[in-house]
């Protein structure tokens, strides 16, 4: 139960702070800028690496609790109750930044200003369509996987695992923030979809399937390196 919390907690604070950003710099608060959004995503998973990962892993992710357990680190329950855990982090860390928008008088609604949700084609920043979205965000997620699998397969890794994935995440922000909103995340996705309904609710499909196939195939890929290939 302690791991399945932190997971919840994890995620909750990740979408609160990764999505908050993206709140106020659309809010015009602030001047983030992509920089300081990818910052803010980064930054908080490194927080919550050193806060829970000796205690669930600190997967915050569907994508990676999917990854972990087709490269036989997680069993099938427990991916399935992380990722309910995550999905349900996700919802409440949007819910609070919906309640702090409606606390402010400066920001707007969540309606005008959005909740750091994802999109492709009008949705993008770049006008990016459907198949760019699939294609990046399955890359991305892909790269970040492989990455995560590297880090904790060694010891001498191990330790530093929470700032390079952290600054992993940065990177991947970085590019992916002005073509997806930068997902690489289903629950990250899903929970501001929920809330605002319309358009984002009807693309979010993009941001849980890209990156549960990009985690499946690093998943894949890494078995295949380290001969361990499973069926």
């Amino acid at each position: 139960m302690r791991r399945y919390m932190s997971e919840m907690i994890g995620t909750f604070v990740f979408v609160l702070f990764g999505c908050g950003s993206i709140v106020l710099q659309g809010g015009n608060l602030v001047n983030l800028g992509n920089l300081g959004i990818a910052i803010a995503f980064g930054f908080s998973f490194i927080a919550m690496a050193y806060a829970i990962g000796n205690i669930s892993g600190c997967h915050i992710n569907p994508a990676v609790s999917l990854a972990m357990y087709m490269t036989r680190n997680l069993s099938l329950r427990d991916f399935f109750i992380y990722s309910i855990c995550q999905f349900i982090g996700g919802i409440l860390g949007t819910g609070v930044l919906i309640s702090i928008i409606n606390l402010s008088i400066n920001i707007g609604t969540a309606a005008e200003i959005g909740l750091g949700q994802n999109g492709y084609g009008t949705a993008s920043m770049v006008g990016l369509g459907l198949l760019g979205a699939l294609i990046v965000e399955f890359i991305f997620t892909f790269v970040y996987v492989i990455a995560l699998l590297g880090v904790l397969s060694y010891d001498r890794t191990n330790h530093l695992g929470g700032i390079i994935l952290g600054l992993t995440l940065v990177a991947i922000y970085i590019l992916a923030i002005p073509l997806t909103g930068g997902s690489i995340n289903p629950a990250r996705s899903l929970a501001p979809a929920v809330y605002l309904g319309g358009t984002a609710l009807r693309q979010v499909w993009v941001f849980i399937i890209a990156p549960f196939a990009g985690a499946a195939g690093a998943a894949v890929f890494w078995n295949f390196m380290t001969k361990e290939l499973t069926i």
